[in-house]
């Protein structure tokens, strides 16, 4: 056992630690998908793809330092969805490997505009088959509710990813 276990592990490319990598100002975030986001055919459920984008994004904050607890315990503010748009192409199913990629586009007063594709990974080749295309806009809003401009440290670190791109 420990010799097939070791001869799987060197034939692993890239290590990803849980946070995920960043390359070129896009985060990629790798999950796996188990039995409890399936239905009975052993496909996703449709949710689960805005599941797995809210995690690759919060972990895309998290290893920029910026975390959403802190945010709303020091500056009063959240993040939250405004609009998203989802375009389907294939299903995942039970078992893949999958890679979220994170691409911050635009920041715009209480707003930030990103895509987020979602992708099965050939674990034997390193390649990707597309899966599913996402595109975000996320609002900065306090408290009560009400929109509000970003607090200029995350602006700044947004914009520098974004001009990483």
């Amino acid at each position: 056992m420990q010799k097939r276990t070791a001869s799987l592990m060197s034939k692993t490319k890239k290590t990803f630690p849980l946070a995920g990598l960043w390359d070129n100002g896009v985060h990629s975030y790798r999950t796996r998908i188990y039995y409890d986001k399936t239905d009975a055919a052993g496909l996703v459920y449709h949710a689960e793809y805005l599941c797995m984008a809210e995690q690759a994004r919060t972990e895309s904050l998290r290893s920029l330092g910026l975390f959403q607890r802190s945010l709303f315990k020091t500056d009063g503010i959240v993040l939250t969805v405004r609009h998203c748009s989802i375009d389907f192409k294939r299903p995942a199913f039970l078992d893949d490997l999958i890679e979220v990629k994170t691409r911050f586009k635009r920041i715009a007063g209480a707003r930030v505009f990103l895509a987020q594709d979602i992708s099965c990974v050939e674990e034997n080749l390193d390649q990707t088959k597309f899966l599913v295309g996402m595109e975000f806009q996320i609002a900065c809003v306090k408290r009560c509710g009400r929109p509000t401009r970003f607090p200029e440290n995350l602006r700044l670190t947004i914009s520098n990813i974004i001009n990483a791109n």
